[in-house]
């Protein structure tokens, strides 16, 4: 039963790396306001949502599924409070950062109306420092973290999304305000 849990936690935290990675490219393209080849601009935020939401149940997934395995050895406080696990605890910390703001930026996704827009976004820019503590966890406490392939990934991953910060923070990026609030049709 261990082999199964360590394979399906090995394999949900891969998929929700991807996932989160996708879902900081998309809320990137999202912010700007463009449309996607083959995809309406409305329906971005739909896709960068769902891709988030998918992240959110392999990330679930991997904790619960590493959470039951006698050999990772998580404790409720190994999920919720950094670098106190047994196994790696500087690389587990790092996981336990990573899913902290990955909540925080989920429960204020989800409380945007009630919250209001400048706590949202204030919150939302977490994102940027959650994708490279989760990177870093995945390298350092995977047990693929260091295999050709995962570092590959993990290669393709960081291009891509240092491209897409590079084109966020760059003069380029003109944010269509009036696309996104539907003025325009």
């Amino acid at each position: 039963m261990d082999a199964a849990l360590w394979a399906i936690g090995r394999g949900t935290g891969v998929v929700a790396l991807v996932a989160i990675t996708l879902s900081v490219l998309l809320g990137i393209v999202t912010r700007s306001g463009r449309p996607l080849p083959g995809l309406p601009r409305f329906s971005i935020t739909l896709v960068h949502r769902n891709v988030s939401l998918v992240a959110c149940v392999f990330l679930l997934i991997h904790i619960v599924s590493l959470f039951f395995d006698s050999f990772a050895q998580l404790t409720l406080l190994d999920i919720v409070v950094p670098f106190f696990g047994s196994f790696l605890p500087f690389w587990q910390g790092l996981g336990t950062v990573a899913v902290d703001l990955l909540v925080a930026v989920t429960v204020t996704a989800l409380l945007r109306n009630r919250l209001g827009l400048r706590v949202f976004r204030a919150v939302h820019w977490l994102t940027y420092a959650m994708w490279p503590v989760a990177l870093a966890h995945a390298i350092g406490n995977g047990t693929d973290g260091t295999s050709p392939w995962f570092l590959w990934l993990s290669a393709v991953c960081t291009a891509l999304v240092l491209a897409a910060v590079g084109w966020r923070v760059s003069a380029r990026f003109v944010e269509f305000r009036s696309v996104r609030a539907g003025e325009l049709s």
